[in-house]
């Protein structure tokens, strides 16, 4: 390794209660969104792929079937994960890569690629974290009604046990469901997700059956992934008022069951938050909160940003925009404080197992100059919010880990390819990859804390 002068760096000296051997640096990413290889030895359609397809729904009109063609470069985007230093690489299954159509039937070639993935990961030291479903359901699925249809939640039960069986022991950490919350608001009630759908009745029966797919999961995983830890990965900040009115605070309140509690609830009570059981109540049979209550190992915690809210029409929430902090150019508000809040309110109503933060990132509008990409404004939102997570592990939380979203810029969902997220820059055109600024920092970091907190320069550049 060759030492540079001044590279970017995090503030090391703030973040000692990271620095412990047993604390997760790593970075994320989905299937969808970096794969590509659309129709490649096998693979069929997920909602995403025909979403995508339909004019006006990309802002870019972009669809992911090349997106960073990760499926052929695979093997250059583990060794920029060991250039990272990383200590786990979070990633997503393609469902239709494994099971492409409705007779159930296991798609070898699809599985031999994780397997080769998995087996790359482990020869470099690095852990993989498996998610199941990071929201691209086979389009056979949602052919059948998708997360309205409870068949669904026993398909995937299905889907998890091949995967399980697939891999074998090589993978230790499994996600069942990626931001159920996200799948249920922007994908079944506002539209701007795949699948597209504004049907209130749809958002509820799917929000009681991703949860019930959660609970099967796990007890498939538990027979055929003994050695693994086992969890979901649930998102959200949060709410404050927009003003001190009574409709804007009752607003906030409602929002924040909503994206957190009709979640978690079920999840670590067995029961969903008393105003929306009535709703949810003709989707729930006997022992369904059993299953989604199955005792989890972890619970991955995804925060971007805090939620400001006023009431709609019809006594609807509404998210607003930002109130005089800094903003993302996703628009969203940079306010680390609200990672703390959001895990002292689950800390506060929940008996929760150890907490990984599963995503925390940024989009700038980075420009790549030369073979560089200067992004400081990353580097700062990443320092803010480990700097939260440090004292919050000081003052008891047990946070375990921190995975970045994401390694790679991407095929950001509805937004396409105009925002960029990654430690990362791709460029589309050529697949052409760069280290970033705030990827270099953070492998100084990774790398810092792999020596016990010495202090270490890397040199990850050409």
């Amino acid at each position: 390794m060759q030492f540079v002068k001044e590279p970017p760096s995090f503030d090391v000296d703030a973040l000692l209660p990271l620095m412990s051997g047993e604390f997760v640096f790593g970075v994320g990413t989905s299937a969808y969104q970096i794969e590509g290889a659309a129709l490649a030895d096998g693979r069929t359609d997920s909602v995403w792929d025909t979403f995508s397809r339909e004019p006006g729904s990309i802002t870019d009109g972009s669809t992911g079937e090349v997106a960073c063609d990760h499926y052929h470069r695979w093997k250059d985007d583990i060794a920029l994960l060991v250039e990272l230093n990383v200590d786990a690489y979070r990633f997503s299954i393609s469902w239709s890569r494994i099971l492409p159509d409705e007779s159930g039937a296991i798609n070898e070639k699809g599985l031999a690629f994780y397997r080769r993935l998995v087996r790359e990961l482990r020869r470099h030291g690095i852990r993989p974290l498996v998610t199941l479903h990071h929201w691209d359901l086979p389009v056979y699925l949602q052919a059948c009604g998708g997360w309205q249809n409870r068949t669904t939640a026993f398909r995937f039960a299905e889907f998890a046990t091949a995967v399980a069986v697939g891999l074998g022991a090589s993978v230790d950490f499994y996600t069942t469901i990626n931001e159920p919350w996200c799948i249920v608001h922007f994908g079944h009630r506002s539209g701007t997700h795949a699948p597209g759908l504004q049907n209130e009745s749809a958002a509820i029966a799917a929000t009681h059956h991703l949860l019930l797919a959660h609970g099967l999961a796990m007890r498939a995983l538990r027979v055929h992934a003994p050695q693994a830890e086992l969890g979901i990965v649930l998102n959200g900040g949060p709410a404050y008022p927009l003003s001190d009115s009574k409709s804007d605070i009752e607003a906030a309140r409602l929002f924040e069951s909503e994206q957190i509690h009709r979640y978690a609830g079920p999840v670590f009570n067995g029961e969903y938050p008393r105003g929306f059981a009535p709703q949810v109540a003709e989707h729930v049979r006997p022992g369904d909160l059993s299953v989604i209550s199955e005792r989890v190992d972890y619970l991955g915690w995804n925060y971007y940003t805090r939620n400001l809210v006023r009431r709609g029409d019809n006594g609807v929430p509404k998210l607003v925009a930002g109130n005089g902090y800094p903003l993302t150019d996703m628009g969203w508000e940079i306010y680390p404080d609200g990672l703390r809040e959001v895990c002292s309110i689950l800390q506060r109503e929940y008996d929760l197992p150890p907490i990984y933060i599963s995503e925390n990132g940024a989009a700038f509008r980075d420009k790549r100059i030369g073979d560089q990409v200067h992004d400081p404004d990353r580097i700062r939102y990443i320092q803010s919010h480990l700097q939260v997570i440090a004292d919050m592990i000081e003052s008891g939380i047990d946070v375990r880990g921190y995975i970045c979203w994401t390694l790679l810029d991407n095929f950001e969902w509805a937004e396409g390819y105009s925002k960029r997220f990654g430690l990362v820059h791709v460029e589309f055109d050529t697949q052409e990859r760069t280290i970033k600024d705030s990827g270099k920092a953070f492998a100084t970091l990774s790398a810092a804390k792999n020596a016990n907190g010495r202090e270490v320069r890397i040199d990850v550049a050409p």
